[in-house]
């Protein structure tokens, strides 16, 4: 049995007002409106001015960005993660009628606020609270944070369920199958394929690999990323948190979800039916697509993404994943099936070091060394709640410091 055996809604079914012309405005909350997805979606909701009102944006930090982005779409109100920074968020919101919050609390109750849409974009552990809090209240969720569903798949879909709330995947690939899947004839579906780009080093010898910088592992041939999904991506540590993130998301198994790389990033994933098709979503590599899917959901809306030309393009091609140069994608899966807490100290012993490649205290190749050391070094239980996600979260990554620090 899968986690999405439950009664989660996750179908196609329209409950809000589409977006666009002659429409009711749409409620927006976007949780981590200064990162990479916050962005794109300010972008885009500036573009249709007519279909929006943004109801809460909130940051860690960045108190200008945050403050400009309030401005510039009369966002009710803006919340600042650092308690230390009201201040100076206040006195940047000055003259305007958005209201400025701070704290974790602030960052909570802001996800709670009624919305029609929560962007949930915060980035790492810290997103978990605000995006249940936004599940609890019945919101339509743009999913972009993975520790939602790496970390805590179980306890996000029970909260969806109990809140009535929607999750519409905003990863390029998750949202492909979204936009593909059969939900009312799963027993159909085959399996699903997760396409991967490669990254910078899908043909580099494992010598090249070993003496790769920072700067060569952030350069992604296809897509604009922060640093630390960038270094996910020339790893493929990123697509084996991805087939744990579709395990939650999609009714299959786990020996149902697949990878396969894929250098183009034009076909986003895929998924395979019974009957032999294969039904693929298609399109350029930027995230302002999968985003404005999701903020238009059940409708959809234009968006400035470059279009498609397959013919100036000229060919597609595919191969499998070395399992040799990309273990992280073998620890992943090992992780899955063993469920509980190994998918966090997957998760956490990564972040730890990717960090620890990006400072130069490791090699690229010891990054996945490193994750797998850790988790065959735990005892891993069962997780009945956030508590023990954070726990367990908080303990696998001081483990992980300490191999860091002994590696060093």
């Amino acid at each position: 049995m899968t986690p999405m055996d439950a009664a989660v809604d996750v179908s196609p079914e329209p409950y809000i007002p589409a977006a666009g012309e002659g429409a009711a405005l749409r409620r927006v909350t976007i949780l981590g409106s200064t990162g990479s997805i916050g962005c794109n979606t300010i972008d885009l909701i500036a573009r249709h001015p007519k279909a929006f009102e943004v109801e809460a944006l909130t940051a860690q930090r960045s108190v200008a960005q945050l403050a400009e982005q309030a401005r510039a779409v009369g966002a009710r109100q803006a919340v600042i993660g650092d308690a230390a920074l009201y201040g100076a968020l206040k006195e940047a919101l000055a003259g305007t009628d958005t209201v400025a919050a701070a704290g974790r609390e602030a960052l909570v109750e802001a996800a709670a606020a009624p919305a029609d849409f929560v962007m949930a974009g915060i980035v790492g552990a810290a997103g978990l609270r605000p995006t249940l809090a936004a599940a609890a209240q019945g919101a339509v969720i743009g999913l972009a944070n993975k520790e939602c569903l790496v970390c805590a798949g179980s306890l996000m879909l029970a909260e969806v369920e109990r809140g009535g709330a929607t999750l519409l995947p905003v990863d390029s690939e998750h949202n492909a199958i979204y936009q593909v899947f059969d939900f009312e004839r799963a027993d159909s579906v085959e399996k699903i394929v997760l396409t991967a780009s490669g990254g910078p080093f899908r043909e580099a010898s494992m010598e090249t690999m070993a003496q790769a910088t920072p700067e060569q592992a952030v350069a992604h041939p296809n897509w604009d990323m922060g640093a630390k999904i960038s270094v996910d991506s020339a790893s493929m540590m990123n697509k084996g948190l991805e087939m744990i993130e579709a395990f939650h998301l999609f009714p299959v198994d786990a020996e149902q979800i697949e990878v396969l790389v894929h250098p183009q990033s034009v076909i986003h994933s895929m998924v395979a039916y019974e009957d032999g098709s294969v039904l693929a979503q298609l399109g350029t590599p930027d995230m302002r697509t999968p985003i404005a899917y999701a903020l238009a959901w059940p409708a959809r809306m234009a968006a400035p993404s470059p279009r498609l030309d397959l013919a100036a393009l000229g060919r597609l091609t595919f191969e499998p994943p070395d399992p040799v140069r990309f273990p992280a994608l073998r620890l992943a899966r090992e992780a899955l099936t063993q469920g509980g807490s190994a998918p966090i100290v997957l998760n956490a012993a990564n972040e730890v070091a990717v960090g620890g490649f990006l400072e130069r205290r490791i090699g690229f190749l010891e990054i996945a060394q490193l994750v797998e050391r850790c988790l065959e070094q735990t005892n891993h239980r069962a997780i009945g709640g956030l508590d023990d996600v954070y726990a367990m979260d908080s303990a696998a990554r001081e483990h992980a410091e300490g191999l860091l620090a002994n590696d060093t």
